[in-house]
């Protein structure tokens, strides 16, 4: 393996290979773009799963005649809540009159058909005239209701400028113009201006978060190089990387008709990609400190980090790709589409990113250009895995605030770690009281017009007016579900309003008007009550429909496919730990501690949510892609460091190493937890409530996972058990030079070991106990060495027959 590595580097990082490499990925990359460029196709959002109740009769709904027709609903009302007088009531009939010949001229619709589509609406209200051009008033006297049927198109865009073309004729007509200039508002809501405000609301809102994600990441690059050179490289390769996958997903995604939110998939590359960059350039710069050639320094950092780069990816893709097994079309297309972006990612920085660097050569650290440490006496050592032993074995040179951090969480495990379970504890108090579930109007973060709407439209007239529930079932019995359904507490009224023949029969839809909010839990409640009734009818094989009856669906699936995928997470993540560590204990610690940490920054994110947003609930979506980010990304930041700890443990002990392990990753992996939790804060520019909590819920558990977990809690449990943690690597669990808690308390702040030797003969003791895994890591760079100055003779050389 070290020796593929080894030719591989070279590959990577000669002069010749360098530009070969760079070469073919610019002409791959190219054809890609050539060849799968444009937009993909605009797909539709099912919430629910495809084969629940709602979707099932969603689609009978679309049998029918008028299927491509939905109401528009124009609300009127006094801002100062006034009743509205007699002449008002005339000029809004007139005004509905207007408006169902602004639909019929704009849409090129045949009156008779509108007239009979609002026929069949109005019968529902027990009277035969147009709705489109009739006055519906509230109880109360204070509000009225236009209905306005308009076809609506395929996805929410094109409806959104049917509805916009509508919004913009009430704000320019004369008779609007007068009853607004007298203190009336005049709303347009309902299903298809929901839609239109969708679309609106996310108008350029990519592009936005693209810019403030890109921003994020520049600045935070610049702040950890200080260099106003080097930020540039990784920055464009990841640039190109997100490119790229936007490309391929949208591709994807058209083939397999997936459906996914593409803001998540730039957060997701820009995100890791810059994290796998933070870790090889870290290591690189540390390799320039023992190096002077940039390109063996290149090389040599690529084999130490391109297997953890690997698993780390490798972690986060398998888990994405669990969510195939998810029931909600929008989380499966998600997990299909991330795990192809992110794998771009890691191909982005494990193959383009390693060339550049070698062209371009070590002044991009200008102007903090590393230079070659002088060699100690405990760096120079004199046998052939000196170089890969200085590493590994040496303390860094010089001191740092994570090295003093480390030392005090070692030399007291117990009271940090207990510490460290206490500040979690508190924060999944957050978790106390929080709801999954958001209702229609609560999905959105920025207020739009038909969400205002709703609201007017909830205070006056029945709140299931504005969202009826539909139940298609055969003509037979839809007098009979119609007239069973009616009776049923909280129902105000069920009539039979079409029917339709289907192979060779006959259905019927019959709409429901219920007096709860349609989302709230009494509406849901409803919908479950109104199924075990219908269900019980025989020979009616209905279905119940509509949007409450969809949210019910779809908080079911995502209920099951947090139970359902969680456990294959977990799964993947400790087989992968288990794998790269061959420590069980180990695997098996992180993974609980990350749970742990997993449940806190969601308790955290809720408890944010309400003092941020407003919102008492979560969701429905949030708990799942949460959890599956949250444990995947942070078993990334264990690999980072617990593959670092087993190399030094190997030299120094379990208590030594771990010091040491976070003494030269804590800066790097704190650097890429603070870039990651920018990126995913960034989603809270869209408008949708679920990505504004899910980025704020994983940019907070990434933060407390680098700076609380890794820093403190893994490294005091790991202190505590000892050596044994490493079971069964007999390099660390055999050492006899154990530690002990006494031997803490007079150690002071000098360095923690396992394995204290008294004298050179312990020391020559202690260099026999290295693993197999330290001598072939000497040898991969050994033979980078040797590969590279082999092509450099061998440019050399062939210059000189040139010049003779």
């Amino acid at each position: 393996m070290n020796t593929t590595l080894t030719k591989s580097a070279h590959t990577l990082v000669s002069k010749r290979g360098s530009w070969f490499v760079l070469g073919g990925i610019v002409i791959l990359v190219t054809l890609l773009f050539g060849l799968l460029s444009g937009p993909g196709e605009d797909r539709a959002n099912e919430s629910a799963p495809a084969d629940s109740e709602s979707t099932q009769a969603a689609q009978l709904l679309q049998k029918f005649p008028d299927a491509d027709k939905q109401s528009v609903m124009v609300v009127a009302s006094h801002e100062d809540g006034s009743t509205l007088s007699s002449d008002e009531q005339a000029e809004l009939g007139k005004l509905g009159g207007t408006l169902g010949d602004y639909i019929d001229s704009t849409q090129n619709g045949d009156s008779s058909q509108n007239g009979e589509s609002s026929d069949a609406a109005d019968s529902a209200a027990g009277d035969d005239a147009s709705q489109a051009s009739r006055l519906i008033m509230s109880e109360d006297g204070k509000a009225a209701l236009l209905m306005v049927p308009i076809e609506v198109g395929l996805t929410n865009s094109d409806t959104a400028e049917t509805v916009d073309g509508l919004r913009d004729f009430i704000a320019d007509d004369s008779q609007a113009g007068a009853l607004e200039d007298s203190g009336m508002s005049l709303l347009v809501t309902g299903g298809p201006a929901i839609g239109a405000d969708i679309a609106s609301a996310f108008g350029g809102a990519d592009f936005t978060l693209l810019i403030v994600t890109i921003v994020i990441v520049a600045l935070l690059l610049i702040i950890t190089y200080r260099s106003p050179i080097l930020w540039l490289l990784p920055l464009i390769v990841i640039g190109t990387a997100d490119g790229l996958a936007s490309t391929v997903t949208g591709a994807i995604g058209d083939a397999l008709d997936l459906q996914f939110d593409t803001g998540i998939i730039s957060v997701l590359v820009f995100g890791a990609g810059a994290n796998y960059a933070l870790l090889f350039i870290s290591r690189y710069r540390e390799e320039l400190g023992r190096e002077s050639d940039h390109r063996l320094a290149l090389g040599s950092a690529w084999t130490h980090t391109a297997s953890t780069i690997l698993a780390s990816n490798l972690t986060v893709v398998l888990s994405l790709l669990s969510l195939v097994f998810a029931v909600i079309p929008g989380t499966r297309g998600l997990g299909i589409a991330a795990a192809v972006g992110l794998l771009i990612a890691a191909a982005a920085v494990l193959f383009a990113l390693p060339p550049v660097l070698a062209i371009c050569g070590k002044g991009v650290f200008w102007p903090f250009v590393p230079k070659v440490q002088e060699a100690t006496d405990e760096t120079a050592a004199t046998d052939e895995t000196a170089a890969d032993e200085a590493s590994a074995a040496t303390p860094a040179a010089k001191p740092s605030i994570w090295r003093t951090i480390a030392t005090r969480v070692v030399k007291k495990p117990g009271i940090h770690l207990g510490a460290g379970i206490v500040i979690l504890g508190v924060m999944a108090t957050g978790l106390i009281g929080t709801s999954v579930g958001l209702d229609q109007s609560e999905k959105f973060r920025v207020q739009s017009e038909s969400a205002q709407g709703l609201d007017v439209l909830s205070e006056h007239f029945p709140p299931g007016e504005s969202q009826p529930i539909w139940i298609v079932a055969d003509s037979s019995h839809a007098d009979q579900v119609a007239d069973s359904v009616a009776d049923i507490d909280g129902v105000v009224r069920a009539n039979v309003i079409d029917e339709t023949t289907t192979e060779g029969s006959s259905i019927s839809k019959v709409m429901v008007t219920g007096e709860y909010e349609p989302d709230s839990p009494a509406g849901l409640d409803l919908i479950t009550d109104i199924r075990s009734d219908v269900h019980a009818i025989d020979g009616a094989n209905a279905q119940v429909g509509g949007s409450a009856a969809t949210e019910l669906d779809a908080r079911d699936g995502n209920a099951q496919d947090f139970l359902t995928i969680a456990p294959m997470i977990l799964a993947i993540s400790f087989i992968i730990l288990l794998g790269i560590l061959r420590a069980p204990l180990v695997a098996g610690t992180l993974l609980v501690v990350n749970v742990a940490s997993s449940a806190a920054a969601i308790g955290l994110g809720a408890f944010l949510s309400r003092a941020m947003f407003g919102q008492a609930a979560l969701d429905a979506q949030v708990p799942i892609l949460a959890f599956l980010f949250l444990v995947a990304l942070g078993i990334d930041y264990s690999i980072f460091l617990s593959h670092r700890a087993k190399k030094e443990s190997v030299v120094h002990g379990a208590r030594q190493g771990m010091i040491e392990a976070i003494s030269h990753t804590g800066g790097v992996i704190t650097s890429a937890g603070i870039v990651l939790a920018g990126v995913f804060a960034a989603l809270g520019m869209l408008p949708l409530m679920v990505l504004g909590q899910l980025g704020l819920i994983v940019g907070v558990g990434v933060l407390v996972d680098t700076i609380l977990v890794r820093t403190v809690i893994v490294p005091a449990i790991i202190s505590l058990v000892g050596n044994k943690m490493w079971w069964p690597n007999k390099a660390i669990t055999h050492s006899k030079y154990k530690y002990s808690g006494a031997d803490a308390a007079a150690a002071g702040d000098a360095d923690i070991r396992d394995d204290q030797p008294a004298n050179s003969a312990h020391s020559s003791q202690a260099s026999s106990m290295q693993t197999d895994e330290a001598q072939a890591d000497g040898a991969s760079t050994e033979g980078t060495r040797l590969l590279v100055e082999s092509d450099r003779d061998e440019a050399t050389t062939s210059a000189g027959h040139g010049r003779h």
